[in-house]
Protein backbone atom coordinates (compact mmCIF):
# COMPACT_ATOMS: atom_id res chain seq x y z
CA UNK A 1 0.00 0.00 0.00
CA UNK A 2 2.90 2.51 0.82
CA UNK A 3 4.71 1.62 -2.64
CA UNK A 4 1.71 2.37 -4.26
CA UNK A 5 0.71 5.57 -2.48
CA UNK A 6 5.08 6.53 -3.29
CA UNK A 7 4.38 5.75 -6.73
CA UNK A 8 0.84 7.79 -6.72
CA UNK A 9 2.71 11.25 -5.08
CA UNK A 10 5.64 10.78 -7.27
CA UNK A 11 3.54 10.74 -10.12
CA UNK A 12 1.18 13.72 -9.02
CA UNK A 13 4.96 15.02 -8.66
CA UNK A 14 5.62 14.64 -11.85
CA UNK A 15 2.72 15.84 -13.72
CA UNK A 16 2.25 19.17 -11.52
CA UNK A 17 6.13 19.93 -12.62
CA UNK A 18 5.44 19.28 -16.18
CA UNK A 19 2.08 21.36 -15.98
CA UNK A 20 4.23 24.18 -14.44
CA UNK A 21 6.53 24.32 -16.81
CA UNK A 22 9.75 22.71 -15.22
CA UNK A 23 10.81 20.71 -17.60
CA UNK A 24 10.15 23.72 -20.44
CA UNK A 25 12.50 25.61 -18.11
CA UNK A 26 15.68 22.58 -18.27
CA UNK A 27 15.21 22.00 -22.44
CA UNK A 28 15.46 26.19 -22.67
CA UNK A 29 18.54 26.30 -20.76
CA UNK A 30 19.97 23.84 -22.32
CA UNK A 31 18.85 25.60 -25.35
CA UNK A 32 20.28 28.60 -24.16
CA UNK A 33 23.56 27.17 -22.84
CA UNK A 34 23.98 25.54 -26.45
CA UNK A 35 22.79 29.28 -28.40
CA UNK A 36 25.17 30.68 -26.19
CA UNK A 37 28.24 28.55 -26.65
CA UNK A 38 28.23 29.02 -30.65
CA UNK A 39 28.23 32.58 -29.98
CA UNK A 40 31.78 32.41 -27.86
CA UNK A 41 32.93 29.77 -30.73
CA UNK A 42 32.21 32.70 -33.58
CA UNK A 43 33.76 35.44 -31.30
CA UNK A 44 36.90 32.83 -31.04
CA UNK A 45 37.07 32.47 -34.57
CA UNK A 46 37.35 35.84 -35.45
CA UNK A 47 39.80 36.67 -32.26
CA UNK A 48 41.61 33.71 -33.99
CA UNK A 49 41.82 35.81 -37.60
CA UNK A 50 42.85 39.38 -36.27
CA UNK A 51 46.60 38.06 -35.84
CA UNK A 52 47.20 37.33 -38.91
CA UNK A 53 45.24 40.47 -40.18
CA UNK A 54 47.71 42.22 -38.24
CA UNK A 55 50.71 40.85 -39.32
CA UNK A 56 49.68 41.72 -43.11
CA UNK A 57 48.73 44.91 -42.68
CA UNK A 58 51.80 45.69 -40.75
CA UNK A 59 53.89 44.41 -44.18
CA UNK A 60 52.25 47.65 -45.91
CA UNK A 61 54.68 50.88 -45.33
CA UNK A 62 53.34 53.85 -43.22
CA UNK A 63 49.91 52.21 -42.63
CA UNK A 64 47.81 53.69 -39.37
CA UNK A 65 49.58 53.04 -36.39
CA UNK A 66 46.66 54.16 -34.23
CA UNK A 67 44.02 51.91 -36.10
CA UNK A 68 46.41 48.90 -35.69
CA UNK A 69 46.87 49.60 -31.93
CA UNK A 70 43.26 49.96 -31.57
CA UNK A 71 42.87 46.59 -33.05
CA UNK A 72 45.05 44.64 -30.90
CA UNK A 73 44.30 46.04 -27.79
CA UNK A 74 40.49 45.66 -28.33
CA UNK A 75 41.67 41.76 -29.10
CA UNK A 76 43.62 42.02 -26.05
CA UNK A 77 40.74 43.47 -23.78
CA UNK A 78 38.12 40.77 -25.30
CA UNK A 79 40.56 37.76 -24.95
CA UNK A 80 40.94 38.77 -21.40
CA UNK A 81 37.60 38.82 -19.93
CA UNK A 82 37.27 35.32 -18.78
CA UNK A 83 33.78 33.94 -19.70
CA UNK A 84 32.13 30.94 -18.04
CA UNK A 85 28.50 29.28 -17.71
CA UNK A 86 27.47 31.75 -14.50
CA UNK A 87 28.17 34.51 -17.05
CA UNK A 88 24.99 34.39 -18.93
CA UNK A 89 23.08 34.34 -15.25
CA UNK A 90 25.50 37.72 -14.51
CA UNK A 91 24.13 40.67 -16.04
CA UNK A 92 27.38 42.87 -15.37
CA UNK A 93 29.78 40.29 -16.78
CA UNK A 94 27.99 39.66 -19.65
CA UNK A 95 27.53 43.48 -20.19
CA UNK A 96 31.15 43.92 -19.37
CA UNK A 97 31.64 40.80 -22.42
CA UNK A 98 29.63 42.35 -24.94
CA UNK A 99 31.23 46.21 -24.93
CA UNK A 100 34.79 44.50 -25.22
CA UNK A 101 33.16 42.50 -28.48
CA UNK A 102 31.54 45.36 -29.75
CA UNK A 103 35.03 47.76 -29.65
CA UNK A 104 36.81 44.97 -31.09
CA UNK A 105 33.88 44.94 -33.86
CA UNK A 106 34.84 48.78 -34.03
CA UNK A 107 38.17 48.70 -34.33
CA UNK A 108 38.33 45.65 -37.33
CA UNK A 109 35.60 47.78 -38.87
CA UNK A 110 37.83 50.92 -38.75
CA UNK A 111 41.08 48.75 -39.90
CA UNK A 112 38.97 47.77 -42.81
CA UNK A 113 38.01 51.18 -43.99
CA UNK A 114 41.22 52.56 -43.40
CA UNK A 115 43.34 49.69 -45.67
CA UNK A 116 40.69 51.19 -48.63
CA UNK A 117 43.03 53.87 -49.02
CA UNK A 118 45.95 51.86 -49.78
CA UNK A 119 46.21 50.11 -53.24
CA UNK A 120 49.44 47.41 -52.48
CA UNK A 121 47.49 46.19 -49.67
CA UNK A 122 43.96 45.76 -51.54
CA UNK A 123 46.30 43.84 -54.47
CA UNK A 124 47.32 41.50 -51.54
CA UNK A 125 45.61 38.31 -51.80
CA UNK A 126 46.29 37.35 -48.61
CA UNK A 127 44.68 40.56 -46.90
CA UNK A 128 41.97 39.51 -49.32
CA UNK A 129 41.26 36.72 -48.61
CA UNK A 130 41.36 37.62 -44.88
CA UNK A 131 38.93 39.90 -45.63
CA UNK A 132 36.35 37.60 -47.25
CA UNK A 133 37.15 35.20 -43.99
CA UNK A 134 36.42 38.32 -41.54
CA UNK A 135 33.04 39.12 -43.74
CA UNK A 136 31.97 35.43 -43.22
CA UNK A 137 32.47 35.17 -39.78
CA UNK A 138 31.01 38.17 -39.05
CA UNK A 139 28.20 37.20 -40.72
CA UNK A 140 28.42 33.80 -38.29
CA UNK A 141 28.36 35.94 -35.50
CA UNK A 142 25.09 37.62 -36.28
CA UNK A 143 23.33 34.48 -36.96
CA UNK A 144 24.76 33.28 -33.49
CA UNK A 145 23.82 36.08 -31.07
CA UNK A 146 20.61 36.19 -33.26
CA UNK A 147 19.81 32.63 -32.49
CA UNK A 148 20.99 33.32 -28.94
CA UNK A 149 18.66 36.26 -28.48
CA UNK A 150 15.41 34.25 -29.75
CA UNK A 151 16.25 31.32 -26.89
CA UNK A 152 16.64 33.61 -24.25
CA UNK A 153 13.42 35.53 -24.68
CA UNK A 154 11.67 32.39 -25.22
CA UNK A 155 12.95 31.60 -21.59
CA UNK A 156 12.45 34.79 -19.91
CA UNK A 157 8.40 34.94 -21.33
CA UNK A 158 8.74 30.91 -19.28
CA UNK A 159 10.06 32.85 -16.47
CA UNK A 160 7.98 36.35 -16.55
CA UNK A 161 4.44 34.17 -16.88
CA UNK A 162 1.81 33.26 -14.75
CA UNK A 163 1.88 30.51 -13.22
CA UNK A 164 5.38 29.14 -14.85
CA UNK A 165 7.23 32.47 -12.42
CA UNK A 166 5.80 30.38 -9.69
CA UNK A 167 8.41 27.45 -10.77
CA UNK A 168 10.71 30.17 -11.67
CA UNK A 169 10.54 31.94 -8.16
CA UNK A 170 10.69 28.02 -6.51
CA UNK A 171 13.92 27.18 -8.50
CA UNK A 172 15.61 30.15 -8.58
CA UNK A 173 15.27 30.30 -12.76
CA UNK A 174 15.68 34.10 -12.88
CA UNK A 175 15.88 35.83 -16.44
CA UNK A 176 18.92 35.83 -18.46
CA UNK A 177 20.57 38.85 -19.77
CA UNK A 178 20.79 39.41 -23.74
CA UNK A 179 21.99 41.76 -26.13
CA UNK A 180 20.91 45.15 -25.96
CA UNK A 181 19.03 47.11 -29.08
CA UNK A 182 21.47 49.66 -28.52
CA UNK A 183 24.59 47.08 -28.72
CA UNK A 184 23.29 45.68 -31.65
CA UNK A 185 22.81 48.43 -33.86
CA UNK A 186 26.87 49.06 -32.65
CA UNK A 187 28.30 45.80 -33.53
CA UNK A 188 25.69 43.34 -35.74
CA UNK A 189 26.53 45.27 -38.73
CA UNK A 190 29.34 43.48 -40.38
CA UNK A 191 31.95 45.83 -42.13
CA UNK A 192 31.67 46.49 -45.50
CA UNK A 193 33.32 44.52 -47.82
CA UNK A 194 33.04 45.29 -51.39
CA UNK A 195 35.40 43.08 -53.80
CA UNK A 196 33.50 43.56 -57.07
CA UNK A 197 31.18 40.72 -56.91
CA UNK A 198 33.54 38.41 -54.48
CA UNK A 199 31.50 36.16 -51.87
CA UNK A 200 32.24 35.53 -48.44
CA UNK A 201 33.30 32.31 -47.59
CA UNK A 202 30.47 30.34 -45.82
Amino acid sequence: MRRFLALGTLLLATLALGGCGYNDFQRLDEQTKAAWSEVLNQYQRRADLVPNIVATVKGEANFEQETLTRVVEARAKATAIQVTPETLNNPEAFIKFQQAQGELSGALSRLMVVSERYPTLQANQGFRDLRVTLEGTENRITVARNRYIQTVQEYNVLARSFPTNLTAMAFSYAPKPSFTVANEAQISVPPTVDFGGSKAKP
